[in-house]
């Protein structure tokens, strides 16, 4: 049999039938390596692939600016003639603090699609193809978390068959369950057998799962981290179980406790600092408002934003 009959027998020409055309691979290569701008967080041009670690105290209107993203991501860039400027696409919140509130995401929604109408009317149909796009999963433990990520390919891929694109996954908070993991260190569970939950191995589950779930599906992350302020630790840096515990100090000086594994850590690719501001804005017309403080540090950027947070939104403060 010569080459040329065996290309047609399915040699080297089914392997390359079975490949991607050049036309859909440089489709999908501009799709992985647009930017995106991403308000509040424009500062910086973000890709697909990306993980955003936001961090700073309790409160500091951490969950706040996801719920703004996520809406900027539902919403469409345009809709009967009214350009709103969104991805128009899907957005996975999970929900590990296990306190998102819906009606807040509903009003910001609400007031969002009430400013493009002439009448100041919510959109209903809009309001309900937002909605649709919001996809949400809670977990109350490390296990559910895991057990939620390894599902999630399936779930997207699902999503994916009936039109459905996500390009967002959104984390609050991913250290919720450090302390109980922890502390589980020093425990025995004798129930059935089950091993110990060691930091380590939880956090190189956690980052591994989302290395193959970017593979298949291309997502910008996003994730929020509670940190502890203030300067009654150790400098010194230590190493329990492979989990660093370093204490960090920002460009101001101010000190803050790094509890997350060095897996995560080298993980991320983007740092944002996100903490309350000394100035506090008036409070007119009864609307309640708080300022903000928003710095990125990786990569670094040496003027930080003003973060307004309103009833109606999350606002930069120009």
């Amino acid at each position: 049999m010569n080459k040329k009959e065996d290309n047609e027998k399915g040699g080297v020409k089914g392997w390359i039938d079975g490949d991607e055309t050049a036309h859909y691979m440089l489709r999908r290569i501009s799709a992985l390596r647009s930017t995106l701008l991403v308000p509040p967080l424009h500062r910086v041009p973000l890709r697909l692939g990306n993980v955003i670690e936001i961090f700073g105290p309790s409160p500091s209107a951490k969950t706040q600016i996801l719920i703004q993203v996520a809406i900027n991501c539902v919403l469409p860039k345009e809709w009967n003639g009214v350009r709103y400027g969104g991805f128009d696409h899907s957005v996975l919140f999970v929900d590990l603090d296990c306190r998102f509130d819906i009606s807040r995401f509903s009003q910001m929604l609400t007031h969002r699609i009430m400013e493009g109408t002439a009448i100041g009317d919510c959109d209903k149909t809009l309001y309900d193809l937002c909605m649709q796009r919001f996809l949400y999963a809670r977990c109350s433990n490390s296990f559910e978390f895991l057990q939620t990520l390894k599902s999630l390919h399936y779930r997207l891929k699902r999503e994916k068959d009936h039109g459905v694109s996500v390009q967002l996954l959104l984390i609050d908070s991913i250290g919720a369950f450090h302390w109980v993991d922890r502390a589980s260190m020093f425990l025995s569970l004798k129930e059935h057998n089950r091993k110990k939950l060691f930091l380590q191995s939880v956090s190189e589950a956690v980052v591994q799962d989302i290395k193959k779930l970017l593979q298949v599906h291309p997502m910008l992350v996003i994730a929020t981290k509670s940190v502890i302020f203030g300067n009654t630790y150790s400098t010194a840096s230590e190493e329990v179980n492979g989990c660093s515990r370093n204490v960090t100090r920002s460009p101001q000086h101010t000190q803050y406790r790094e509890y997350m594994p060095s897996v995560w850590q080298s993980f991320v690719t983007h740092r944002i600092l996100l903490r309350r501001s000394d100035d506090q804005p008036v409070i007119s017309n009864s609307e309640n408002s708080s300022l903000y403080v928003l710095e990125w540090l990786l990569p670094r950027i040496g003027l930080p934003d003003k973060i307004i947070v309103k009833d109606n939104g999350v606002f930069v403060n120009s």
